[in-house]
């Protein structure tokens, strides 16, 4: 049975107390609801904004983890919305998983995160699953199963040097290793682990949570993106069966939309931390903030500076989200007719959003202070979770190297890089 533990690594099996930090069960399978097309997505997401904004703050502040939103983000049916039709899903458009993303992530951007590498997941197995695996798979997902996470590794070289590795055993495989930024493989129902097979090739290998030797750790510090639970999960032999193992070099050593689709969702939480983060601040000088003495105003948001300033972070705010939706239409045009010219269009599009999506979250998280005021940094508020949330997440792929791709592919005609982090 999987092991779940704290940040000190006590194993919490045993008579766990619900409430705990670092306590969670493992995950009972609720029945989702099923997503028909584009638009009830958006309506869907549209719907849990408020919901997830609610407490926010308390949860922030507490790193509660969001055990009850969680479920109801799944049972809405928006963790399936790229599942094909054929399958059962609503296959709905990149432009419209953007919008989803964006929508949420200005309520809440880590409970909003907790879903990204899902749909990286889902996407492999469209590419690379058989009939057989996507049947199995997509089914699980539209029936409630939550996919989680355990890609990244806290060492080696670089975020593409993997230590985990799958060998064979009898008909099946055991797979073994440490990840970290394991983001969503708490909640998960079934943990996706990319490791390196025999033959060196990479592929996913989908354990259940439950599996003997699989632990998940819940040892996420970092100051932002606090209820993420991006932490630690241990692999000690875990088995997986063979129809639950993905070639997903065949995504990942080879030009595919797959990074470039898992860049937009990214892009897509900084646009909504931006919104979240503009609609506190005007909300607050409108409501909350006073005027400054030497304006001669009554009113904060009669005060001509800080108009002017609200007019830059929309106008930047509606920039970043017109390419957002360019870089999407992208991303749709290059799945139907997928080459290393499309491909490459994708990936710049997508290059050109996350940097403007980038600017957009920090700097409206950073004039929210400014423009509301001294009391606005009291810890009641928790208003400094904005900041947080953006400067955590940018982080992801750092945007002076999509600068660099933009640049070399508009003036030296130089394709961006293989891998799929652009």
């Amino acid at each position: 049975m999987t092991t779940v533990t704290n940040a000190s690594a006590k194993s919490l099996t045993s008579d766990p107390v619900p409430g705990e930090a670092g306590w969670l069960p493992h995950p009972p399978v609720q029945a989702a609801h099923i997503i028909r097309d584009d638009a009830e997505a958006i309506a869907v997401a549209e719907r849990l904004k408020p919901l997830f904004a609610a407490e926010a703050k308390e949860r922030d502040r507490e790193r509660r983890l969001p055990f009850a939103e969680v479920d109801l983000f799944s049972q809405s049916g928006l963790w399936g919305i790229t599942i094909p039709r054929a399958y059962g899903g609503a296959g709905v458009s990149q432009v419209t998983l953007a919008k989803v993303f964006a929508t949420l992530a200005a309520g809440d951007p880590s409970l909003t995160q907790i879903a990204q590498n899902s749909f990286e997941i889902i996407d492999v197995i469209r590419q690379t699953a058989s009939e057989e695996q996507k049947r199995d798979l997509f089914g699980a997902v539209l029936a409630g199963k939550r996919l989680g996470n355990a890609f990244s590794e806290f060492g080696g070289k670089n975020v593409e040097a993997f230590e985990t590795k799958l060998v064979r055993s009898g008909n099946d495989f055991v797979v073994s290793g440490r990840k970290f930024y394991s983001t969503g493989a708490l909640f998960a129902h079934l943990v996706p682990i990319v490791a390196i097979d025999e033959e060196g090739h990479v592929v996913v290998a989908i354990a259940d949570r439950d599996a003997k030797g699989l632990e998940v750790v819940n040892d996420w510090s970092a100051f932002g993106q606090r209820t993420t639970s991006s932490g630690t999960v241990i692999l000690d032999a875990v088995s997986i069966p063979a129809s639950r193992v993905l070639p997903a070099h065949i995504v990942y050593e080879n030009q595919s939309a797959v990074g470039p689709q898992s860049q937009l969702i990214h892009a897509a939480i900084d646009a909504g931390i931006a919104r979240g983060a503009i609609e506190a601040t005007i909300d607050l000088v409108r409501n909350h903030a006073r005027p400054w003495i030497d304006s001669g105003l009554d009113r904060a948001a009669d005060d001509p500076y800080t108009i002017a300033t609200i007019g830059d972070l929309k106008i930047r705010l509606h920039a970043a989200e017109a390419l957002l939706e360019r870089a999407g239409r992208q991303l749709d045009e290059t799945i139907a007719d997928v080459n290393d010219e499309t491909i490459a269009r994708a990936k710049i599009a997508v290059a050109e959003a996350k940097v403007l999506t980038t600017e957009v979250a920090l700097a409206a998280a950073n004039k929210l202070f400014e423009l509301a005021g001294t009391r606005s940094t009291l810890g009641v508020h928790n208003l400094d979770r904005f900041w947080r949330d953006a400067r955590t997440h940018t982080l992801h792929d750092p945007v002076r190297w999509k600068f660099h791709a933009v640049g070399q592919y508009y003036l030296n005609g130089v394709q961006p890089p293989l891998h799929s982090w652009i």
